[in-house]
C-alpha cells in the first residue's frame, strides 16, 4: 500500500462554497481499490466506519471519518448507499480549500494512517493539458 496516492478535485460543495450541508466528500462505489484504499469496511453492518490518521505538509494531524452509509441495505426506508469522507471541514478551511483544488491522500507504511495535501487549482493547471478536465476521483501515478 505504500506509496499508493488518490486525488479528489473538489467541486464547489466539497470545498463548503455552495452554503449547503453534506455528509462529507463522496467516494464512489464504482471503484474497488479506491474503496479499499482508506480501510476495508464491512457492508454486512449498518453504516460501518473507520477513523483515519492524516498529517498534513505542516505535521499537523487530522482525524477523518470514512464511512459506508448503507440502511439502503439494512432498513425498509433506507434511502443512502454511499461512502463518505466526513470530519473534512476544519481540515478544508484550514488550507483555504476552493472549487478546483485538488485534495490528495497518499498512503503511509503505517496502516490507516495518510499524508493530505491540498494543491490549489493553479498548481493543478501547471501540471495539466490545458484540454484536460479531470473530475472526480482519481489514482495518482
Amino acid at each position: 500500500m505504500t506509496n499508493k496516492t488518490f486525488a479528489k478535485y473538489l467541486s464547489a460543495n466539497d470545498a463548503g462554497k455552495t452554503g449547503s450541508h453534506q455528509a462529507g466528500i463522496l467516494v464512489p462505489r464504482t471503484d474497488p481499490e479506491l474503496l479499499s484504499f482508506f480501510a476495508c469496511l464491512d457492508p454486512r453492518k449498518l453504516n460501518p466506519d473507520a477513523w483515519i490518521c492524516c498529517v498534513d505538509e505542516r505535521g499537523e494531524r487530522w482525524r477523518f471519518r470514512y464511512i459506508y452509509y448503507n440502511n439502503k441495505l439494512h432498513t425498509a426506508n433506507g434511502t443512502r448507499n454511499e461512502y463518505r469522507l466526513t470530519h473534512l471541514t476544519k481540515y478544508l478551511r484550514s488550507a483555504g480549500a476552493s472549487p478546483g483544488d485538488r485534495l490528495m491522500f497518499s498512503a503511509t507504511r503505517t496502516p490507516g494512517t495518510f499524508t493530505v495535501a491540498l494543491q490549489p487549482q493553479g498548481e493543478v493547471a501547471l501540471h495539466q493539458p490545458q484540454s484536460v478536465v479531470l473530475k472526480g476521483w482519481s489514482k495518482v501515478h
